[in-house]
């Protein structure tokens, strides 16, 4: 994928997340403020704006450029942890303006050493991360196996899939809904989902570029 294809595939995000904002915020009702998709749906709103209006010779800095609008946008805790995950990439990708399917085991990788960086959060806690780990653990066997990229984009959503209705069967123990204690049983985290309707955009429009 070129910088066109991945500043694509951002402004997609945007409109899966739009589409689905009403949904994550019903999920976040129910155990946090009621404002995940909103404030996704806001921010990734900025996003598009802003990669609609400029050009980037590199992906390293469009990277950083959405860290800074998704911090300064997105409202909660979901601003800083998917913006210092941006802010990763951003410094990863620097001077490049090419991703090819061997990245995305380092862009999760990088992803997930940001959010646990900044959150403090670990598998099994009900945030993003048991979305996006099981997603880089597939990726991460998939090419080690030098599997076809549909297998390891497919098998990627899957998993993380997976970790989102493992969400229901835990207990929240990081953010509001830690303070229902087990009281959050049987509820999906918002985190979670918007994580995999973000991975799932992802896979539907690199497939759709065969």
């Amino acid at each position: 994928m070129d910088i066109d294809n991945v500043k694509n595939i951002l402004i997609k995000i945007n409109e899966q997340l739009q589409l689905n904002k009403e949904y994550l915020s019903e999920l976040d009702a129910a155990i946090g403020d009621g404002d995940h998709g909103h404030n996704m749906a806001k921010g990734f709103g900025k996003v598009a704006e802003d990669l609609k209006e400029n050009e980037y010779t590199d992906i390293g800095s469009m990277f950083k450029k959405v860290a800074m609008l998704l911090i300064s946008n997105v409202g909660g805790a979901s601003g800083p942890l998917y913006g210092t995950a941006f802010m990763e990439l951003g410094k990863e990708y620097t001077g490049l303006n090419e991703l090819k399917i061997e990245d995305l085991e380092k862009i999760l990788e990088l992803s997930i050493k940001g959010i646990k960086f900044r959150g403090k959060a670990e598998l099994e806690d009900k945030t993003i991360i048991d979305s996006l780990e099981p997603a880089y653990n597939s990726v991460k066997e998939s090419l080690k196996n030098n599997e076809p990229k549909e297998e390891v984009l497919n098998k990627m959503v899957d998993f993380s899939k997976e970790g989102v209705e493992h969400t229901k069967e835990i207990i929240a123990r990081k953010g509001r809904a830690s303070y229902l204690g087990e009281r959050s049983i049987g509820h999906q985290d918002p985190g979670v989902t918007s994580t995999y309707i973000i991975l799932k955009t992802i896979r539907d429009n690199i497939l759709g570029e065969k």
